[in-house]
């Protein structure tokens, strides 16, 4: 009896061991069980993709972290002659603007995309027509002390508003947009004339008192950006000589390091008296057209509608047309063949000189 049910203690134990010794298959996904050589084949992490920039500033096309497309700009009158240098401010400028004044003398007229970043600009003088024409491109606030006759025969004929440092509201103290600074870079003492400043926090607070800070229904800035903007097919531009007048010749060096154009004048860097630094932009535009002489003194009138000229940008250059229109028109810009032109992203420099004058690349 015993035997009996020893025998069927083993039967009944038999199938448990059985169960217990039984493996389960390996998963098609588990690399536990399997040799090293049958391992899934390892991979290469993938590259973090470049975050899309949130916007693009409208005047250099650099990346930036507001929306400005739809703020309107200042455009600032600056005193070009020997005597008044330094300019201050101007190599904050998105764009500068620069031509014959009257007997050969240049002024800049810089455009600020968003004032409200500037320390001192200056310093300011006088308005012609055709540099309020440019602003009006850009649909931008125009900052200025004083005008020619033909000027202010416009604005006061069209009513038009502009900032005047010299005649109206904002001449006065009490208006805190201009003040005189008679040694107003270090070591310097400056005649009355060049003395005039403003500031971009003058210029913000202007802005918003107005509310004049947003652009009018349906503007918007023409101009395309390429990440490289060296144009194809250029040629090489390491320097560009650009003579404006017996006065004035500008002259603008490529920096390979830093892949801009650093602007001199008179046969010296051109500076910012605010830091010091050597205005330096990635693109220079050369406009050649007609210039007309009005008066006595000089004071000139240029043709805004059409004409030739030259790009450079990543240390090449091509010839280039370009037109404009009426004085509400903005700039446009072309390749030989008819193509829009597409800048480098980064700021510009925009000389335009008489078709009388040359320029000269090496």
């Amino acid at each position: 009896m015993k035997r009996v049910i020893c025998l069927l203690c083993v039967l009944l134990f038999l199938p448990l061991t059985a169960c217990r010794m039984e493996e389960p298959e390996p998963s098609p996904d588990s690399t536990e069980s399997l040799p090293v050589s049958a391992a899934p084949e390892s991979r290469e992490p993938l590259p973090t993709p470049s975050p899309v920039p949130a916007f693009y500033h409208p005047l250099t096309g650099l990346p930036c972290e507001e929306d400005l497309s739809g703020k309107r700009p200042a455009a600032v009158m600056l005193n070009n002659l020997k005597t008044a240098l330094p300019q201050q401010g101007n190599g904050q400028a998105d764009i500068i603007y620069e031509l014959v004044a009257e007997g050969g003398i240049t002024r800049m007229m810089a455009v600020y995309q968003d004032p409200s970043q500037l320390g001192l600009i200056g310093s300011v003088r006088s308005a012609r027509q055709y540099y309020w024409e440019i602003a009006q491109g850009h649909e931008a606030v125009f900052i200025h002390a004083g005008g020619s006759p033909e000027f202010y025969n416009t604005k006061n004929s069209k009513g038009l508003f502009t900032v005047d440092g010299v005649n109206g509201y904002y001449s006065s103290r009490d208006a805190g947009m201009f003040w005189r600074d008679r040694d107003r870079i270090a070591g310097h003492h400056y005649d009355f004339e060049h003395s005039l400043l403003t500031s971009g926090e003058a210029i913000a607070d202007m802005l918003a008192q107005r509310e004049l800070e947003e652009h009018s229904g349906g503007y918007s800035y023409v101009m395309s950006f390429a990440d490289d903007g060296t144009p194809a097919g250029g040629s090489a531009a390491v320097t560009v000589t650009v003579p404006f007048s017996t006065y004035k010749t500008g002259v603008f060096r490529y920096d390979e390091s830093r892949r801009l154009y650093l602007a001199e004048e008179y046969g010296e860097p051109y500076i910012d008296g605010n830091d010091g630094s050597q205005v330096a932009v990635t693109n220079l535009i050369v406009l050649q057209t007609t210039y007309v002489v009005l008066d006595d003194e000089g004071r000139v009138k240029v043709g805004l509608e059409s004409g030739s000229g030259w790009f450079a940008c990543g240390g090449k250059m091509i010839p280039i047309k370009w037109e404009k229109g009426s004085a509400n028109e903005q700039f446009r810009y072309f390749r030989e063949d008819g193509a829009a032109l597409a800048l480098g992203r980064g700021k510009s420099y925009v000389c335009v000189i008489p078709t009388s004058r040359s320029v000269t690349v090496e």
